[in-house]
């Protein structure tokens, strides 16, 4: 069967798919649908398809602006557990016996053990966050208060040392081979919402080929938290520590919901504030994400298939056609 050729395509559009890399693998979401597809050690792909309904799902609140932030931030969170503990459970050890202390977190959560397991870590995760991108910044810039009465420099130093800190263990994390390779799924899960929101049919020849950084990113998205803070840490003014810190720990939640709208428009629209918006979180990626190989491509492109029409959606949104025997592309109007 001849093959039409495609003409170029200058307008990208939004797919509203999105997803996080995994060990050895990729979890995508569109809607409700999620898929997890891992390579397991033996180098076969296997693929889990659900349906996730997070806390916010029967809640009205979800589609209202800077609460939606909040709401989308707690379901990637769990969701985003919860695949990776799915994915690292090909990778355990099943000749090991359980510890004591397995058997002791067994008998006390009844059986619920991942569940319990899941909490814990999302709850020491937070923890873990507050205390080296919140606490420690305010810490050293309250060091610094001896030597500088200026409180609004005062606070930017803060903002300042917060992202050196995280950009640093970025840098410090990465060279942990583990941590590599999921930066390197992760660059194939951009690579391929890229490749199918800017025309291209999705095989691993035109993923190889596409960016894979994407303003969508959630890496973009700490960073639009840190900016945030910055900017409303500014506006804080009271004396005592205590309150301080608690004023910070609270407008976590506004922080997160003004970050995600920024995210949300920037991955909408594509004018030239938003493009300057959204620069300093497509710098970030360069860390965040590294050039996967084809093997690493293929698993993200079967978890993009598991629940995402992009066949359809080019038909939509590009005018192509697909023959019903063939895979064959071809341009609408041809």
């Amino acid at each position: 069967m001849k093959k039409h050729s495609m003409k170029r395509q200058k307008v990208r559009h939004y797919s509203g798919i999105g997803g996080q890399a995994v060990l050895e693998g990729v979890m995508m979401k569109n809607k409700d649908m999620y898929s997890v597809a891992v390579r397991k050690p033996d180098g076969e792909i296997v693929v889990e398809l659900d349906e996730y309904h997070g806390p916010g799902y029967a809640s009205r609140l979800k589609d209202v602006p800077l609460i939606r932030g909040i709401i989308t931030f707690a379901d990637s969170l769990i969701l985003g557990i919860k695949s990776l503990n799915y994915s690292s459970s090909f990778y355990e050890e099943t000749d090991e016996k359980p510890s004591k202390l397995d058997k002791g977190i067994d008998k006390v959560t009844q059986g619920h053990e991942d569940t319990f397991l899941m909490l814990f870590t999302t709850l020491l995760s937070f923890f873990f966050a507050i205390v080296l991108f919140m606490i420690i910044p305010y810490a050293v810039s309250e060091l610094l208060s001896g030597y500088m009465r200026n409180r609004s420099m005062l606070a930017i130093i803060e903002g300042v040392l917060r992202i050196i800190i995280f950009i640093l263990y970025i840098l410090i994390i990465s060279r942990v081979p583990d941590i590599k390779r999921l930066f390197m799924y992760h660059g194939a899960e951009h690579k391929c919402i890229n490749c199918i929101e800017n025309g291209k049919e999705l095989t691993v020849e035109n993923v190889r080929k596409s960016s894979r950084l994407h303003n969508r990113c959630g890496s973009s998205f700490i960073l639009f938290v840190m900016l945030v803070s910055i900017i409303l840490f500014f506006f804080i003014r009271v004396d005592s520590v205590a309150a301080r810190v608690g004023i910070r720990i609270l407008l976590i939640p506004v922080i997160s919901g003004i970050s995600y709208e920024i995210l949300r428009l920037s991955g909408r629209f594509n004018f030239f504030l938003l493009k300057l918006i959204s620069a300093p979180g497509l710098w970030l990626q360069k860390l965040t994400t590294k050039e996967p190989d084809d093997d690493m491509i293929e698993v993200a492109i079967k978890s993009v298939e598991a629940v995402f029409d992009w066949k359809e959606f080019m038909e939509d949104s590009f005018g192509y056609s697909f023959s019903e025997n063939s895979a064959d592309l071809t341009t609408g109007g041809e």
